[in-house]
């Protein structure tokens, strides 16, 4: 695989990544207590490939900046989306590190407290991080 092969990935461990939360919170839902751990610990696998690769593209691309094409409201746009994926996904690790330890602790009442958070912003990291992608790699933008 080459490392321009790595956004694409990255775009679908993201989407992988949400659907794995949306069911392992539908499994949760229903009280399915195995099913939902599954679908958590796969949620966490998925990130994890995820953060991996997205750090050998960055870092591959020996500082190499990756601009938005074009000017006007997509970049507007981009950059909304941007601004806020950004410190998001910085707060989301120890977030999902809280989530697992009480988890894994069986510490149900503090686990339920701390997904209330990590929940919403990991389904909006993950959903905002293929945004990204499709604006930067699949849109042709006129430039």
């Amino acid at each position: 695989m080459a490392l321009e092969d790595l956004p694409l990935l990255n775009a679908s461990l993201n989407a992988a990544s949400c659907a794995a939360l949306l069911a392992g919170w539908r499994f949760a839902k229903a009280k399915r207590v195995e099913a939902h751990r599954a679908a958590m610990l796969t949620a966490v696998s998925l990130s994890t490939l995820f953060l991996c690769s997205y750090l050998v593209y960055h870092f591959g691309k020996e500082g190499v900046v990756t601009r938005f094409p074009v000017g006007g409201w997509p970049k507007v746009l981009y950059l909304s989306i941007l601004l806020t994926h950004t410190p998001l996904a910085a707060a989301l690790l120890p977030l999902i590190v809280v989530a697992l330890v009480h988890a894994f602790r069986g510490n149900v009442e503090k686990h339920r407290r701390v997904v209330r958070w990590t929940f919403p912003v990991w389904v909006y990291v993950s959903v905002t991080g293929v945004l990204v992608y499709v604006m930067l790699y699949r849109i042709p933008w006129e430039g």
